[in-house]
């Protein structure tokens, strides 16, 4: 049951006993089933740390970094179905929850702790521009360091849950996915049809009651009628089977043998270019655009898989990025002498040159993305002003509002415990009360605002001792990204996309006038924001998987919190490893990111550009920063269709493919290699998509009703094994390569 619905006995003046029954609005925990377990935590740990070590090796290759909570709870389901057996209580799925939590938090850490971005580009730091303070931090310090970023955006993402998931119901649509993953393999229905239904039903119980209605019980969900007979269910046989149908799936062993056998193709790939290096670098552009202008092709799976996980309309404008960046302008600027260097060269080479115009098109993107959220969130904010004060003009004192009641007469004959002379008294509640769940489950609010100055003071206390950074300025580090990580799970909330990178550009921006000069200063706050806006997202993506499927937020937060900790050791030291067996940045670890961070820095601070590139900066800032804006009208324009001279095409397709700033400015700044990979596994999953339900529309199916039905279906079992045969991917080279890292290092 969703929902708990008490039933209290009271007396009435005339003596007779009157039930009440009363929609208490409680979104249920599942206390039938464990929440918080060590077994899930421990199982959580383990494969967290696995993708810890991928993430840390893509991450420093090429600033890849992914949450893999689908995968996460597809390894843990697989790891107790296999250990049932011995097993006193099922694993379930809040436990699952639990796991997956734990797992993500523990992946997430290279980025959220800065080590495949701030801390490589401390060490590019120049003598003169550090001013003295320390750019390279021993284990301790690294530790230090990730403990002073980990714990304030997880203790700020508390408070946001309510707002952005129970009351304007944002999909994070990594989290739902995740849900509807869990919910197939545990055999329950999707969560988010009951979602949505139980959304519909939620506003009905308020009308109906209005109306002077009765309850009714509908899709399984529990109601006021649910203590009535059985003779309420309403659904149809049609609507049972399109139920059944919704959550049909694939077995998850199908799923485990496709994520073990990807997993594997990669880990040999891994393999066979550690020993024949030259299978990574293939000319097949021809020679000279090998050597000279580095248009390479490496076959990696994992860079395929990363393809496929990020999605083809993505890849197309990364490959869009690539052709302008390393195929126009790096010939453009090498041949008119304004850089001079080899093409790869950072300092003077071409690579770096268009580094300021990807940094420029990631700046212009994001700081109009997040303006836009902003202003949104402020619009509706003064709306809800406007009401709270127009009801308490019409009402007087709200606060001073008894709980509005309605007594319904019973139409159906029927009552609590069979009763059918007594009136039904329903009170009215908040809609978004009804998806909330009991305050047992919850984070207490001592706790939330507690730990969330007590983080800050500890992230004040460790900066200064690290960095010499006076407290003060590292206080407003910490105000400042509490809002950059609002607008941050905003856009996450909606369109599945963090954008942690341009909120530490925006922070950059405001302490190059705090602290001017201070290089490491600047560094520092951005990685501040950085780190709040991710672990305040991973947070909010779980806590909606959590949501969808009754667990314990308060259970989840703990699991964030093991899981971080946690990782900031198993990080530090594998970080560590990574500098002792390789250069850092250097040909296998570039580290884009790094340099990326480093040039914001130093433009913030007054240092010159490289010449002639101020005009394309200009050109490209304008053009997306127009973009967004744009795509914001079409948005909103109410158009299901756009008409362009012959062509049509729906407002969907059209926001779907519309131009990625973010997507075009990873091209520029990683090589061609990285990027031709990703177009390859995304177009290939794309080709085989389209085959494969082009083959199925002609093969026969059961009825003309169900055609577009079976299709949606399909399409989602499709896009659901191409996302694990992608995990496989990138798992299998990432898990590889750490072990070959330890081979050489020891």
């Amino acid at each position: 049951s969703r929902h708990a619905f008490e039933v209290k006995s009271v007396a009435t003046d005339d003596g007779h006993e009157q039930r009440r029954q009363i929609v208490s609005g409680r979104h249920m925990v599942d206390v039938s089933q464990p929440q918080f377990t060590w077994r899930a935590i421990i199982v959580g740990l383990l494969f967290g740390t696995i993708l810890c070590f991928s993430n840390l090796w893509f991450g420093l290759q090429s600033g890849w970094i992914s949450m893999m909570s689908l995968q996460s709870s597809l390894v843990g389901f697989a790891v107790f179905k296999a250990l049932e057996h011995v097993l006193d209580v099922p694993f379930g799925p809040a436990e699952n929850v639990v796991l997956q939590s734990t797992a993500v938090a523990t992946a997430t850490m290279p980025l959220a702790g800065g080590f495949v971005g701030i801390l490589p580009a401390l060490k590019l730091l120049e003598e003169s521009e550090s001013n003295g303070a320390r750019t390279v931090l021993n284990f301790g310090q690294l530790c230090a360091w990730g403990l002073a970023l980990t714990f304030f955006g997880v203790f700020f993402a508390i408070p946001l849950r309510r707002q952005t998931i129970i009351k304007e119901k944002l999909r994070f649509p990594s989290g739902t996915a995740t849900a509807q993953m869990i919910s197939v393999l545990h055999k329950r229905p999707d969560p988010t049809l009951v979602d949505e239904q139980l959304q519909a039903e939620t506003t009905a119980l308020n009308g109906v009651a209005r109306d002077h209605g009765t309850f009714v019980r509908r899709r399984g969900i529990a109601t006021a009628a649910d203590n009535t007979s059985d003779n309420s269910q309403e659904d149809t046989d049609d609507e049972v089977q399109m139920d059944n149908i919704s959550v049909d799936d694939v077995k998850w062993v199908t799923k485990l043998i496709i994520l073990f056998v990807s997993f594997t193709m990669s880990g040999v790939y891994a393999l066979l270019a550690h020993f024949f290096p030259i299978i990574a670098a293939l000319p097949v552009f021809g020679r000279r655009a090998s050597t000279v202008w580095a248009w390479n092709l490496m076959p990696s799976l994992s860079y395929a898989g990363q393809g496929i996980i990020m999605g083809l309309p993505t890849c197309i404008w990364m490959l869009v990025g690539s052709v302008v960046g390393w195929g126009i302008l790096s010939p453009l600027a090498k041949n008119e002498g304004w850089a001079p260097g080899s093409v790869t060269d950072w300092k003077t080479g071409s690579r770096g040159w268009i580094l300021w115009i990807s940094l420029a098109v990631m700046i212009a993107e994001s700081i109009i993305s997040l303006g836009l959220v902003g202003t949104k969130e402020l619009l509706l904010a003064l709306g809800r002003l406007r009401v709270f004060y127009g009801k308490c003009k019409t009402s007087g004192s709200l606060l001073s509002q008894p709980p509005e009641e309605v007594t319904t007469p019973n139409t159906l004959g029927q009552s609590v415990d069979g009763d059918t002379n007594v009136p039904k008294t329903v009170r009215l509640v908040a809609e978004e009360d009804l998806d909330e769940v009991d305050p047992r489950f919850l984070v207490p609010a001592w706790v939330t605002w507690g730990g969330l100055f007590a983080s800050t003071l500890l992230c004040m206390g460790i900066v200064k001792a690290l960095f010499d950074i006076p407290m003060y300025d590292t206080l407003i580090a910490v105000v400042l990204a509490l809002p950059l990580a609002v607008l941050g799970v905003r856009a996450l909330g909606e369109t599945d996309l963090n954008p942690v990178s341009g909120i530490g550009k925006v922070s950059q921006v405001v302490f190059a006038g705090i602290m001017p000069g201070n290089l490491v200063g600047n560094l520092v706050a951005g990685g501040i924001a950085e780190a709040g806006a991710q672990q305040a997202g991973d947070l909010m993506q779980d806590l909606k998987t959590g949501h969808l499927l009754n667990a314990s937020p308060r259970a989840q937060f703990v699991a964030q919190m093991i899981g971080s900790v946690f990782s900031v050791f198993v990080t530090a030291g594998a970080y560590l490893l990574y500098n002792k067996v390789y250069p850092i940045p250097g040909p296998q670890f570039p580290v884009p990111t790094a340099q990326v961070w480093l040039d914001m820095a130093r433009l913030v601070n007054g240092h010159p550009l490289p010449p002639h590139v101020w005009p394309f900066i200009a050109a490209f800032s304008i053009l997306f920063a127009l973009l967004p804006a744009i795509a914001v009208i079409v948005k909103n324009s109410g158009k299901e269709y756009f008409a362009f001279g012959p062509w049509t095409a729906r407002t969907s397709t059209l926001l779907r493919w519309w131009p990625s700033g973010i997507a075009f400015a990873i091209g520029i700044y990683n090589t061609p290699n990285f990027t031709l990979m990703r177009v390859i596994g995304a177009l290939s999953t794309a080709v085989v998509t389209e085959v494969v339900v082009s083959r199925h529309k002609h093969s026969g199916i059961r009825s003309d009703v169900l055609r577009g039905h079976d299709e949606a279906i399909l399409r989602r079992k499709i896009a659901m094994l191409a996302i694990i045969l992608a995990s496989g991917f990138v798992l299998g080279e990432g898990t590889f390569s750490f072990f070959i890292l330890l081979s050489q290092a020891f």
